[in-house]
C-alpha cells in the first residue's frame, strides 16, 4: 500500500526562490498548487512600481517593513505606510506601491501573471 501525500502543504520562504517583479522581487507560495484559493507572497519593493490593476485577483497587503517615505497610490489616493498596516485592493483599483518596503501580500484567487493590467495612459510615460 502507497503512502498519500498529505492533503496540506508547508512552504519556507528561505527555500523558495526569488523572482523579479515590477516592483522588486517577490517569493511566492502555492501560485501553483491545484485547487488552492489563494497564494502567499513576501514582496521586497525597491522600486515605484507601475500603477496597475487586477480584474480578477484580490489582494491584501501586510505591511511588514517599510521606510518612512512609503505610500500606497490606490485609485488617485496616497496613503503613507507603516509596519503593522494592511491594505485591501479589491479588483478594479489601480495601485501600487511607492518607497522601499516588504509586505506579505495574500492574492485570492492564487497569482496569475496574465491578471495585471496597465491603462493606455500609464503605458505612455
Amino acid at each position: 500500500m502507497s503512502k498519500q501525500a498529505p492533503p496540506y502543504q508547508i512552504v519556507k520562504f528561505s527555500d523558495l526562490p526569488s523572482v523579479a517583479c515590477p516592483c522588486g522581487s517577490a517569493k511566492r507560495a502555492f501560485a501553483d498548487l491545484p485547487d488552492a484559493p489563494a497564494s502567499v507572497h513576501v514582496t521586497e519593493i525597491s522600486l515605484d512600481a507601475k500603477r496597475h490593476y487586477h480584474r480578477e485577483h484580490t489582494e491584501i497587503y501586510y505591511i511588514l517593513t517599510c521606510q518612512e517615505e512609503a505610500r500606497m497610490e490606490l485609485d488617485d489616493e496616497i496613503i503613507p505606510l507603516q509596519p503593522g498596516m494592511a491594505v485591501y485592493i479589491p479588483p478594479g483599483v489601480r495601485h501600487r506601491a511607492l518607497g522601499t518596503m516588504t509586505i506579505l501580500n495574500l492574492v485570492t484567487p492564487p497569482f496569475d501573471p496574465e491578471d495585471e493590467y496597465f491603462d493606455e495612459a500609464d503605458s505612455a510615460s
